[in-house]
């Protein structure tokens, strides 16, 4: 099996270079005229552009504005402060304070697009921490 990550975005462009500033990610193969591959992390994230107000999952029109979803994407880092100051200097607004337990700590953000993001610094003991 192999895993995809597909994010739809407004403005390609905007979408890499935030992207690749954030997350340090780079650009790999354009895909037609609206995707582009970033490489650099586990899975690839590929760029999806559709227009604000076009129709998308469940036959509703797509909109950039912040919104909850049950899926997301956490950014694993070693350093948390750092890769805070990095993600928000490319553009991502910080929405909570940072939040420590057992297995790390955790910071929220979200993108010019309306995106969730966490960034996670493990401890040595991760996930293994709670592990029951």
């Amino acid at each position: 099996m192999k895993l995809l990550v597909n994010l739809d975005v407004p403005d390609l462009e905007q979408a890499a270079r935030t992207y690749t500033q954030a997350f340090g990610l780079h650009r790999g193969r354009r895909i037609g005229e609206g995707g582009l591959e970033l490489l650099g992390a586990a899975v690839p994230l590929y760029l999806l552009q559709q227009p604000e107000g076009s129709i998308g999952a469940g036959g509703q029109p797509r909109d950039y504005r912040r919104h909850w979803t049950p899926v997301h994407l956490d950014v694993a880092v070693e350093d948390l402060e750092l890769a805070l100051a990095r993600a928000q200097a490319a553009g991502l607004t910080r929405e909570t304070e940072v939040r420590h337990a057992a297995w790390g700590s955790i910071a929220t953000l979200r993108d010019p697009f309306g995106h969730g993001w966490c960034l996670i610094q493990f401890t040595d003991a991760g996930y293994d921490a709670i592990v029951q």
